[in-house]
């Protein structure tokens, strides 16, 4: 018997890991501070400390079985988009693509949506996959936002064998941080209802639609079946989304959710953890537009381009006019005394971005403008240069 216990120990002395540093609570501390200089994704916002101490009090649960907290964020989710009932899922990938497989019943079958549109770029193909359907993706006429007459001129109806009719049009708001105007998403819907095709909305970020346009959250979903609704983005929690509809197509999606493996267990800490969110972070998402708009403002000033405004969370901007290129401020913002972190031509502000990091990102496109003037770079536009067509010369050589 002696032996038999030394050889567990043994074991327990393998298995056994821990998973935290020597400096842990700092090590917490400066991701914090990191994630507040960070402008690639809204999805990169870490819980704060009050988040953690609310959430560990959540109920203990099982989520396949009966999870108290779960249950409780469901009801309030479902009352909150004006639908009959709600299924809290890990990611917004996953709660898009419940939804287009419990829409779509048989082929052959097509979802319509914007070419930009997350379900169509970001999901790995997963409609393809889970459901066997194809994409038809739209291109904006106005460059900006489907409206009815793109829908119109795109859908696919009627029974010709040559093609798979459209079941599901889906909608993404927002979209790259712009705003549908609510009055052609209605439009869209009558239209696509009237000819008995479903409606679903990627509204990842509509927290921040709800907040720009004052709109109640359940007036922006009832033009749509079903909608997928995340907490881990703009609100800050640490994981999952909620997709909303009926009572008998949520019955369905949770089914499907066990079989795409989505099926949890002790989910209260997360439930907990989106529930502080709703009631604490959401409320401060005007002040996130708010600084998103000063820092497009101060880009422009410095005569960077701005290739999508920020009506919402997210700078689209182009600094070839003060002849720098992304990977060049990439590399200078990772180099400053305290780093800021930049993917590209996106900038995404959130809940935990500071001031100070946007004006210190400002001060930096400042600096690399005036090193770019003082070495005679002169911007010549259309010029067969880059892919925007822009070409940067020394003064010297313009022609």
């Amino acid at each position: 018997m002696g032996s038999l216990d030394a050889v567990r120990s043994a074991i327990a002395e393998q298995v056994k890991f821990d998973v935290f540093t020597q400096s842990q609570e700092a090590d917490n501390d400066k991701a914090r501070q990191q994630v507040g200089r960070n402008f690639i994704s809204d999805t990169i916002t870490v819980p704060s400390k009050e988040m953690y101490l609310y959430a560990s009090m959540a109920s203990l649960g099982d989520d396949v079985y009966h999870e108290p907290s779960t249950i409780a964020l469901e009801a309030h989710m479902a009352k909150l988009t004006g639908k009959e009932a709600a299924l809290y899922v890990p990611s917004g990938t996953m709660s898009n693509q419940l939804a287009l497989r419990t829409h779509l019943k048989q082929p052959p079958y097509a979802v319509l949506c914007d070419h930009r549109a997350h379900i169509h770029k970001y999901e790995a193909g997963g409609t393809a996959f889970h459901s066997g359907a194809t994409t038809i993706p739209v291109v904006p006429a106005n460059a900006h936002h489907l409206t009815l007459a793109d829908v119109q001129a795109n859908i696919v109806l009627g029974d010709d064998v040559h093609f798979a009719p459209v079941e599901v049009v889906a909608l993404e708001n927002t979209l790259n941080g712009t705003i549908i105007p609510q009055e052609e998403v209605k439009a869209i819907s009558d239209y696509v209802h009237g000819k008995g095709v479903k409606m679903h909305l990627d509204g990842a970020r509509l927290w921040h639609v709800a907040i720009e346009t004052a709109t109640p959250v359940a007036e922006l979903c009832a033009p749509f079946d079903s909608v997928s609704l995340c907490f881990s983005k703009g609100l800050g929690a640490p994981i999952g989304s909620c997709l909303v509809g009926s009572k008998d197509f949520i019955k369905r999606a949770r089914w499907f959710r066990k079989l795409f493996g989505g099926g949890m267990r002790q989910t209260g800490v997360l439930s907990a953890s989106a529930a502080y969110a709703l009631t604490h972070n959401f409320p401060r998402l005007a002040t996130v537009h708010e600084l998103a708009r000063r820092l497009e403002s101060g880009l422009k000033e410095i005569g960077v381009k701005i290739t999508s405004a920020a009506e919402t969370c997210m700078v689209f901007f182009d600094p070839s006019p003060i002849g720098v290129d992304y990977s060049e401020l990439v590399k200078r913002a990772e180099a400053l005394p305290n780093p800021i972190s930049i993917g590209g031509s996106r900038l995404v502000v959130h809940i935990q971005t500071t001031q100070e990091a946007v004006d210190d990102l400002l001060g930096l496109m400042r600096t690399l403008a005036e090193e770019k003037k003082a070495a005679g770079f002169v911007y010549s536009p259309n010029a067969n240069g880059n892919a925007n067509g822009n070409i940067y010369i020394r003064a010297a050589e313009k022609r």
